[in-house]
């Protein structure tokens, strides 16, 4: 199988990639040095790869930047989408698109809500999950007008090796270090009174090659574990193994303007279509973030 990363370089596409490869698929992968938004760019690494299959990864994914780069969000996350679509369209139009969105486009929900499924309204809550879902417009309409098989993933939080020390679990595991390594007492935190549903990288990208054989045309399929873990207890599972006695404090400079209280995602249809369901326990992941980051950065 023939398979192409769009945004390759990042967490989730070296997993991806190295998942694929594991499995046998020929392997093509790009990064920065394809601007998504340049339509001729785009066209040209489809004509040199013809892959069967495009997993549409690029994008800008930090929800805290949306905030203060709303632009560069839309022109790379929607704008990108489209000319991947088109693109595939014309120079490989019998290939499958699997695009992949994000769980943030259902918004603030209730605990009434949970767990949720494909079905429930999506509210865009930043300008990350708006950006996201104007993709997903696109997505849909393309397999609606022209019957290309797209193929939307609605991924919850994951983690796992390698992730950007800008996110929470890895960003947490820096800072600890840090702080045992300099004998402080406390460290600045986030918001920890929010509940997020986490799957390992490992089991996300599973899914992805299970929706490119298995998923149906023009459907969503949420990626979730089906449970919700408290971010403060997260941080301070992290602590104790890190750095113990340590003081989570809040800084304020870590709070985003609109913070979704709690999600938990239901795995049920990409369970139906394609067997999929996550293997990897939390505790494991979060293990596997301090052993690599230990590993990487030669922690004494």
């Amino acid at each position: 199988m023939r398979a192409l990363i769009t945004g390759g370089g990042g967490f989730v596409g070296g997993h991806l990639s190295a998942h694929l490869a594991a499995k046998g698929d020929d392997v093509a992968s790009v990064d920065r040095e394809c601007d998504v938004t340049d339509l001729e760019a785009v066209r040209a690494v489809l004509t040199a790869s013809r892959p069967e299959v495009v997993y549409h990864l690029a994008a800008l994914t930090h929800v805290g930047d949306s905030w203060t780069n709303q632009s560069e969000f839309t022109r790379v996350n929607v704008l990108g989408t489209k000319n991947v679509l088109d693109a595939a369209r014309s120079v490989v139009p019998d290939a499958c698109v699997i695009f992949v969105s994000s769980s943030e486009v259902y918004g603030i929900v209730e605990e009434r809500d949970l767990p949720l499924d494909e079905t429930f309204r999506t509210a865009p809550a930043n300008p990350y999950s708006s950006s996201k879902l104007e993709a997903e417009r696109f997505a849909k309409e393309a397999h609606r007008a022209t019957g290309q098989r797209v193929i939307i993933a609605r991924p919850f939080n994951h983690v796992g090796p390698g992730q950007s020390t800008r996110f929470f679990v890895p960003g947490l595991v820096e800072r600890l270090f840090e702080a045992a390594e300099e004998g402080r007492t406390e460290i600045g935190v986030g918001d920890l009174s929010t509940r997020r549903d986490f799957s390992d990288v490992r089991d996300v990208v599973r899914a992805y090659r299970l929706l490119h054989l298995h998923g149906r045309g023009g459907e969503v399929y949420n990626v979730a574990s089906g449970h919700d873990a408290a971010v403060l207890d997260i941080a301070q599972q992290l602590r104790d193994e890190i750095a113990p006695g340590v003081d989570l404090v809040v800084d304020p400079a870590l709070l985003r303007p609109v913070e979704v209280p709690v999600t938990r995602g239901s795995f049920d249809k990409i369970h139906d279509v394609t067997g999929w369901e996550p293997e990897i326990a939390l505790v494991t992941s979060l293990h596997d973030v301090v052993e690599d980051f230990r590993q990487r950065h030669v922690v004494r």
